[in-house]
């Protein structure tokens, strides 16, 4: 073979994986635009929006919860399901993570340790719906998104739980500041955001997660026990709810019935603006963290403009109807759907 041809070969492979990576990644490359459009967007409007104290105190501070219910959630819709339940978990989680810190006296270290503990076992309880009696996600998570709102309001007995003046130092655990000027509820969303990258491209749990969502029956024809690690995934999104929980009692100071109401559309809506496909197989924790940003300086920036709330619902809803509209288009351009 002479080395024209070789080269012309070499010309091709490359390019054919160039052109791979451009039909992977260009969900991602959307995303990332429109993050900055929309940022730019808004300082024109209102240059106080890209202050620091903004962009540090409220959009990236009200990213730390929606991020990591959202990075947990990026896991099961890999898979092809869904979870209605993170928003009244996240109530559920923070009600008794409260009354346990005060009635056993823990501090943060132990209240943080009992937050993600009951999280991970309100993600099992989901798993085993699922796996178990055999419902779809869609209505497992259902049952038990209303579940956990009977029992946050059983438990709370209907009164809020302070945190702030009972529980010494729980403030510090997402407004403190380890690093100056940045607060540590973002810290914690960039580890919590690493250690899901690593498990999802870097370990086995990961490569399960992308294969059920592609093919669960060729999955399960290869000798994969599918349920045991729909489980997992599960309950791995259920430690992020977990944490997401003490992310948020610490920024308000306390926990109420009705706390998460209203986070799960949010989450979910980041992970499917960040490229992360309804149908499963296909999504990045990179892009799921630039949904949550997208939604956060979405938001924040109607919020400074001062638009009316029922509008502002209006908006996120149609920029959700968009991003599931674009996702659609993307695969049937790659052939994935007709």
């Amino acid at each position: 073979m002479s080395k024209e041809v070789k080269a012309v070969e070499g010309e091709e492979v490359g390019g054919n994986r160039l052109r791979a990576f451009a039909k992977r990644e260009i969900g991602r490359v959307l995303a990332l635009g429109s993050l900055v459009v929309i940022f730019i967007f808004f300082t024109i409007m209102r240059p106080v929006f890209a202050s620091w104290e903004n962009v540090s105190g409220g959009i990236l501070m009200s990213t730390t919860v929606t991020g990591l219910l959202a990075i947990g959630t990026t896991f099961v819709i890999i898979t092809g399901g869904i979870d209605l339940s993170i928003g009244t978990a996240t109530a559920l989680v923070a009600i008794i993570v409260g009354k346990t810190v005060m009635a056993l006296n823990l501090g943060v270290a132990g209240g943080m340790l009992v937050g993600v503990i009951v999280g991970g076992l309100i993600g099992v309880v989901n798993g085993l719906l699922i796996t178990i009696l055999k419902l779809p996600p869609f209505i497992a998570t259902l049952a038990t998104m209303k579940a956990a709102q009977g029992l946050a309001l059983i438990v709370s007995d209907l009164k809020p739980v302070l945190f702030t003046t009972d529980v010494k130092g729980w403030d510090s655990i997402a407004q403190g500041n380890l690093i100056p000027k940045i607060p540590n509820g973002v810290l914690i969303l960039f580890v919590g955001a690493v250690i899901a990258a690593i498990i999802l491209n870097k370990t086995v749990l990961g490569r399960y997660t992308f294969a059920i969502g592609s093919n669960e029956a060729a999955t399960k024809l290869s000798g994969v026990k599918v349920n045991n690690w729909l489980v997992a995934i599960y309950g791995l999104g259920g430690l992020y709810v977990g944490m997401a929980a003490v992310v948020l009692t610490s920024r308000l100071g306390s926990a109420r019935p009705d706390l998460g109401l209203g986070y799960e559309l949010e989450a979910i809506a980041a992970v499917i603006i960040g490229g992360t496909s309804l149908l499963g197989g296909k999504g990045t924790i990179s892009g799921t963290i630039i949904g949550a940003l997208i939604m956060s300086v979405l938001i924040n920036g109607l919020r400074i403009l001062e638009l009316q709330q029922e509008w502002q619902y209006v908006v996120v809803g149609a920029v959700i109807v968009l991003a599931v509209w674009g996702d659609n288009v993307r695969r049937r351009r790659a052939g994935e759907i007709s």
